[in-house]
């Protein structure tokens, strides 16, 4: 049976957007090139919004309950707490297991390959070869459908990259804790009672333990623990596609554009954008789906702009005792973030 839907990219995107199309009474298939569940570099922190859209699937990852969002530098520290539920720490392959069961629980066909070539055709897509109702390109930051389909676009300001791994720790906080450095922001996740993640966002090349020296304080902290993964990496991180809908083809999650991780939302704007693809092709209006994904990012966007502009400005220094001086302005900033 030719499928309503074929979706290229076996990630939380694509996992996602396959689960709101079976929900929604469409055959689907989910194309993936890796088998199994794949790793990736990541801060796992996901925000109260992405809970809630992943409880909506019937999905409850394991992982660590975090209330709030704590910044530091050394000697001082600002944190605030969300006003509504709490957002989980959770291992991206626990993310990745739990979103993959859920599919396959739902009949959802997932294949091991890559699409290599979609076209818009009158009244439908040719995905190499077949002829699909829609096609959803989720496959990831550095998308070759976005290239392919002409979608690329150039993505002016600062070249960041992520690093992350994981140690064997008791977590010390409930928070997701943001370390400021000169260059760089440091990440800690509690991600089960014995396993925090460190991730490290910079624009500075170097590898991961050159990195963590700029944060004596986190070292400290971190001294004697064991690792508990190997390093991964990420980047360049901010990527940006001319439009997000081709025809018959959206573009979904990281292949949509990225800014950057630095407010930990990647997860939750996926899990938005998803079921905002998924609404709009149940409707017949896919070109309405570039109107809601420019409202699901907007919030996320303007925010995101504004604190790398000031974290690459001589003004970088005052952002934790801003935090500490401005406690509702603080808190109102990780509200709309966290959703």
């Amino acid at each position: 049976m030719t499928p309503d839907l074929v979706v290229a990219g076996g990630g939380p995107a694509g996992l996602a957007t396959a689960l709101h199309a079976a929900a929604a009474g469409l055959s689907v298939v989910v194309r993936e090139p890796r088998a199994g569940v794949v790793d990736k570099a990541c801060g796992e922190g996901v925000m109260p919004a992405g809970v809630a859209h992943l409880a909506a699937l019937g999905v409850h990852p394991t992982g660590r309950e975090i209330v709030g969002i704590r910044y530091c530098a050394p000697g001082r520290s600002a944190e605030t707490r969300f006003r509504g539920p709490a957002g989980r720490g959770v291992r991206r392959t626990e993310l990745h297991r739990a979103l993959r069961e859920a599919v396959l629980d739902a009949g959802v066909t997932i294949e091991q390959g890559r699409v290599r070539e979609l076209r818009n055709q009158p009244g439908g897509v040719v995905v190499d070869g077949e002829t699909v109702g829609h096609a959803v390109v989720a496959d990831g930051l550095h998308s070759p459908l976005r290239r392919a389909l002409g979608l690329e676009a150039r993505a002016p300001g600062p070249v960041r990259y992520g690093l992350r791994r994981h140690v064997r720790l008791a977590p010390w906080t409930d928070h997701v804790e943001v370390h400021w450095a000169a260059h760089s922001e440091a990440y800690v996740t509690p991600v089960a009672d014995d396993e925090v993640g460190i991730a490290v966002l910079t624009s500075r090349r170097a590898p991961y333990e050159e990195q963590l020296a700029e944060f004596p304080e986190l070292l400290a902290r971190l001294a004697g623990a064991q690792p508990a993964s190997t390093v991964r990496g990420a980047g360049p991180l901010r990527q940006a596609s001319r439009r997000r809908v081709e025809g018959r083809v959206l573009l979904v999650g990281d292949a949509s554009g990225y800014v950057d991780a630095l407010t930990g939302e990647g997860i939750s704007l996926a899990l938005a954008q998803a079921q905002a693809a998924v609404r709009s092709v149940v409707a017949g209006e896919p070109a309405g789906y570039e109107r809601e994904w420019r409202r699901i990012v907007r919030r996320h966007r303007l925010l995101t702009h504004a604190l790398l502009t000031v974290g690459a400005s001589p003004a970088r220094p005052l952002l934790v005792p801003a935090a500490q001086r401005l406690p509702r302005v603080f808190a109102a900033a990780v509200n709309a973030v966290g959703g």
